[in-house]
């Protein structure tokens, strides 16, 4: 399912089996020349990462861009919190969400489209142990639809 010009860096697949997500939009993120270059290497990790809203702008938290093995001692901090490029309306509407229904925002995808680096964010809810449960035992079942198919 890979476009043309997009390159998926990493995809954060614990938040589909944690999370109902919902709302999914794609915004551009701020980064430094050592952070980019090591994104490019696929050096990066979303798992526990999530956007937090403080003063009308949004940040990301605890995406670890691991440090640029060339950089000198100008190299960036792998954890730092990062601006992401989001217009106020769609900051505005993500934070009501949040207030309102009690979501939170979790980076699911990042990947370089024409050479700039953009996250796909989207709402989410928590699941509850029953829930995860329910999730395994499709993922069971369409893996066994597909073995029987494919004899």
């Amino acid at each position: 399912m890979e476009q043309k010009g997009i390159k998926v860096v990493t995809n954060n697949r614990k938040a589909g089996f944690n999370y109902f997500l919902s709302d999914f939009l794609e915004c551009g993120i701020e980064l430094t020349g050592t952070e980019i270059k090591s994104v490019r290497l696929n050096n990066v990790n979303l798992n526990d990462a999530y956007v937090v809203i403080r003063d009308g702008e949004a940040f990301i938290i605890n995406m670890n861009i691991a440090q640029y093995d060339k950089g000198t001692v100008f190299n960036h901090d792998e954890l730092r919190k990062r601006k992401l490029l989001m217009h106020k309306q769609e900051i505005r509407k993500y934070e009501q969400r949040i207030i309102k229904d009690g979501y939170t925002i979790i980076p699911t995808k990042l990947y370089l489209k024409k050479g700039f680096c953009k996250v796909e964010i989207a709402l989410a809810k928590g699941k509850k142990n029953f829930d995860k449960r329910e999730t395994i035992k499709k993922r069971d079942v369409e893996r066994e639809v597909a073995k029987v198919t494919k004899r």
